[in-house]
């Protein structure tokens, strides 16, 4: 056991070294890597965001039920009785035509545009809240409400909430597949940066092989060197999608005061960030695994 724990240590201490030989070559691989890693990073990063503001944004869901200009008195009774008696409907409101004309006016900008008109251009209406927020309970009481009397039109007003997350879920699809792809370019780069150092080494490895050393025990400098290197791959994309965050969040906080929200982009979390340490290290060993099991049996002493 003692003697595992030191070669582990040994192997570390190796790899450091390796490391620190060739800086600049380091950095250029943990580069390559962060840039292949911080596209899909990036656009998860984004849907996330994007999620937590659709969220936000996002209430129970309501129907507005807009009634004919010939609607009468009773006629708005009748209706009202029967979208509280419809099941799946938790409250009902109802907002006449004069309540909505003045709620209209304080709006900013529309004072002057309502005092033009000679006429009230609005009709009654009411605001259906449903009892749950399920697409399929809102298409089925937006047509069973059209089929009432003196309606005119029914809107779900939930329904670009359910654009939009359609919208995120074709997001996060392709931003799995972009991953997918990117991930076996970060295995290829692992394969190639391994296979080279084994290469240097053959000697010395035909040698170990000789005097009894086991493929455990050559493989194990080089897969700390490979998820090493995969880790700092992974810090760089953490760094670079989080810088690309602060310039972006420069712009969009004079966009978002533009529309009276103080709403902004939201930093690479820390569980996130440990997440990407963890793949992008699982990644570099896999590319270890691959390239030095391939280059062992090829210079398996005979």
């Amino acid at each position: 056991m003692r003697a595992w724990l030191r070669h582990h240590a040994l192997s570390f201490g190796q790899t450091m070294r390796r490391l620190a030989a060739s800086p600049f070559a380091s950095l250029l691989n943990a580069l390559v890597i962060g840039i292949a890693l911080a596209l899909p990073l990036g656009g998860y990063v984004l849907l996330a965001n994007l999620q937590q503001f659709a969220r936000g944004l996002a209430t129970d869901g309501q129907i507005s039920v807009f009634l004919a200009p010939e609607a009468s008195k009773s006629d708005i009774a009748e209706i009202d009785r029967r979208l509280r008696g419809t099941p799946g409907a938790a409250r009902v409101e109802f907002v006449g035509r004069e309540q909505a004309l003045a709620g209209l006016k304080r709006a900013p900008g529309m004072a002057e545009v309502m005092a033009t008109l000679r006429d009230n251009p609005l009709p009654d209406a009411f605001v259906v809240t449903l009892a749950a927020s399920e697409p399929e309970l809102s298409r089925r009481l937006e047509q069973e409400i059209k089929g009432f009397p003196r309606v005119a039109h029914v809107q779900a007003d939930s329904a670009w909430v359910q654009r939009v997350s359609g919208l995120l879920r074709f997001g996060r699809t392709a931003v799995a597949l972009m991953a997918t792809l990117l991930s076996f370019a970060l295995v290829a780069v692992t394969f190639n940066t391994i296979r080279l150092q084994i290469m240097t080494q053959r000697d010395e490895i035909e040698v170990s092989k000789l005097i009894g050393a086991t493929n455990a025990y050559i493989r194990r400098p080089f897969f700390y060197l490979g998820a090493f290197q995969g880790m700092l791959g992974g810090l760089a994309a953490c760094v670079i999608v989080d810088l690309a965050i602060v310039v972006l969040n420069r712009d969009l906080a004079g966009l978002a005061t533009l529309y009276g929200s103080d709403w902004i982009l939201q930093l690479l979390g820390l569980t996130d960030g440990l997440a990407v340490l963890a793949f992008a290290a699982a990644l570099g060993w896999l590319g270890t695994f691959v390239s030095v099991s391939k280059h062992l049996y090829k210079i398996e002493p005979r």
